[in-house]
């Protein structure tokens, strides 16, 4: 273990980001050396300072969490990742775990989680709770959707027939019968309007 655990912040709410720092400032053997507003944000700052381990929030704006995660592990492999967040869907949580990052922490965990989860990573183990591995195993992300096939999700939201959508996105009311077909598949729906909820719930349109 590092005598010194060096910490970025990243995170698109100021008030999360002081909170975080007046606690981790209070722990002996770490540092909180930068803050981050967004994704972008975060890989700037890493690179700048190559903090050992970087709290890294799922939903930001310009870059989100996922992303920002995949691009630190390229650049920086030797700067650990921690997610942290609120949402309670699996799908965020699983890409963010594909592209690198070495842990999870919900926001509502104690405190006492989260610092044994930065001195996990940072000592180079995986700091994955059980409530965290308990809830993609139930609540399976969803396939990738083709920008295809969301766009016409996106006009289910709005109630449109399938002749409506085949003249908005101007293609057949067979491909579109097909594409919603394939829609309920990859989400597990019984129906278009059980497919809009799920969608909503995984955060998978654009609102």
């Amino acid at each position: 273990m590092k005598e010194r655990i060096t910490i970025l912040i990243a995170d698109d709410h100021t008030i999360v980001r002081t909170g975080l720092a007046a606690l981790l400032e209070t722990v002996p053997g770490m540092a909180v050396v930068g803050e981050a507003r967004n994704g972008n944000e975060a890989v700037q700052q890493s690179l700048k300072l190559r903090p050992d381990v970087v709290i890294m929030d799922l939903m930001m704006p310009k870059k989100d969490g996922a992303a920002a995660t995949g691009e630190l592990r390229e650049l920086l492999p030797e700067t650990r990742v921690l997610l942290l967040t609120s949402f309670a869907t699996s799908d965020g949580i699983s890409r963010a775990i594909a592209a690198g990052a070495a842990g999870v922490v919900m926001k509502d965990s104690p405190n006492k989680a989260l610092i044994e989860a930065i001195r996990a990573v940072a000592s180079g183990k995986s700091a994955i709770s059980p409530e965290v591995r308990r809830l993609i195993a139930s609540d399976p992300p969803a396939q990738t959707l083709t920008p295809r096939q969301a766009e016409v999700l996106q006009s289910l939201t709005l109630g449109l027939t399938n002749r409506d959508i085949a003249r908005q996105l101007s293609i057949s009311e067979d491909r579109v019968e097909q594409h919603v077909r394939t829609l309920l598949e990859k989400l597990g729906a019984a129906n278009r309007t059980e497919a809009v909820a799920l969608a909503f719930r995984k955060h998978l349109l654009k609102i």
